[in-house]
């Protein structure tokens, strides 16, 4: 059983290179590794492989305290058979991915389908194998031995042995008086011994793949630059957003109306409001909105408000009863609005021939 076990762990963990994919498919080696969900993909296979090998310990040390009768070998022995016959269907899920490469075209989060079904294949392999182990580890667990009287020194044998699994796992042991003498370094803080113990091979292993990680980060993110740093990937979502917000705000320039129009303080929408009105409004108003046959446009006196909103109304419906025209079918929503603000814009500036004020005087305090 246990060379059984053995194999498994070791087909187990050359699953990535033994996928077909891995070795025809130099896109998944090359252009896509470089694509964040690879990165990702290939480092959940990776760390799969970890949890398989940390799984195969965990069953190997409880095979060694829990051997049960030759039925259960046989039903263990087959179940792995059929793992590692799994492991080399894997070749047949690369085949599979390449299959549906070739029939569907297009990138999955920027990887291609042959890349993106590959790693898939691998990263759900290993999960079966995962759940195969751990299946075995608790049938072991299961297991017990038929009933008998335990005399006091074989049910102390017997607690000991409770989590001999975890002392293998982890290569500890437990210690009484007389064999943690064997272990103490002779060095004494407070009346607390330090004893020789070993650091677990799952932290050992732990700190070696990060050492390994930090390389391939340094590689991808500093070295090569095939990847965005944090500061660059602030500055593409930045903007991503804005070609968002403009594209939004096209879509929506249609929807501007008197309820709701604001003072658009852009230099290029003034400088647009600024062209209309020396096109459709200085023939009545000045080029400067010093006032011809319409009023003076930048004093405080307003015939029809001075608000952001009464400029929008009035170039939008017109004063009929003035010899005002409606605007509406001649310039957009957005292209009223940006009128609308030159014209606010215009307040206290001094035109060469100003007409005298009419209408009411509009403080400032109550434009919007």
């Amino acid at each position: 059983m246990n060379k059984y076990l053995k194999t498994l762990l070791i087909v187990s963990a050359f699953l990535p290179f033994h996928s077909g994919a891995f070795a025809q498919n130099k896109e998944l080696v090359t252009h896509s590794a470089s694509e964040p969900l690879a990165i990702v993909m290939i480092s959940i296979a990776v760390l799969f492989i970890a949890v398989i090998g940390l799984l195969g310990k965990i069953v190997l040390a409880s095979y060694e305290i829990h051997k049960e009768r030759e039925k259960k070998k046989r039903f263990l022995k087959t179940s792995t058979i059929t793992a590692i016959m799994l492991l080399f269907a894997s070749a047949t899920f690369a085949q599979d991915a390449v299959a549906v490469e070739a029939v569907v075209s297009g990138l999955i989060g920027g990887l291609s389908k042959t890349a993106f079904y590959s790693l898939l294949s691998v990263i759900i392999l290993e999960l079966i194998i995962i759940a195969f182990l751990a299946r075995t580890f608790f049938l072991f667990t299961r297991l017990e031995k038929a009933m008998k009287p335990l005399s006091p020194k074989e049910l102390a044998e017997k607690k000991n042995q409770k989590w001999a699994w975890f002392e293998k796992l982890n290569k500890t042991r437990s210690l009484d008086a007389a064999s943690e003498a064997e272990v103490n370094l002779g060095h004494d803080y407070d009346g607390i011994g330090e004893l020789d113990n070993p650091t677990p091979p799952w932290w050992q292993w732990g700190f070696v793949l990060s050492v390994i990680f930090s390389f391939v980060y340094m590689y991808v993110y500093h070295i090569s630059e095939s990847a965005p740093l944090q500061v660059e990937e602030l500055a593409i979502a930045n903007e991503k957003a804005e070609k968002q917000i403009a594209s939004y705000l096209a879509n929506t320039a249609s929807l501007v109306d008197e309820n709701n129009v604001t003072y658009l303080g852009d230099a290029s929408d003034l400088a647009a409001g600024q062209t209309i009105f020396v096109a459709a409004c200085a023939a009545c108003h000045g080029v400067d909105g010093g006032g011809i046959v319409g009023p003076n446009l930048t004093d405080e006196y307003w015939l029809n408000g001075g608000s952001m909103k009464d400029i929008f109304r009035t170039i939008k419906y017109g004063v009929p009863e003035k010899g005002m025209k409606s605007w509406k079918d001649d310039y957009s929503p957005k292209q009223i609005a940006q009128i609308s603000s030159y014209i606010h814009s215009l307040q206290g500036t001094k035109p060469l021939d100003p007409k005298p004020a009419e209408g009411e005087k509009y403080t400032e305090a109550e434009v919007e």
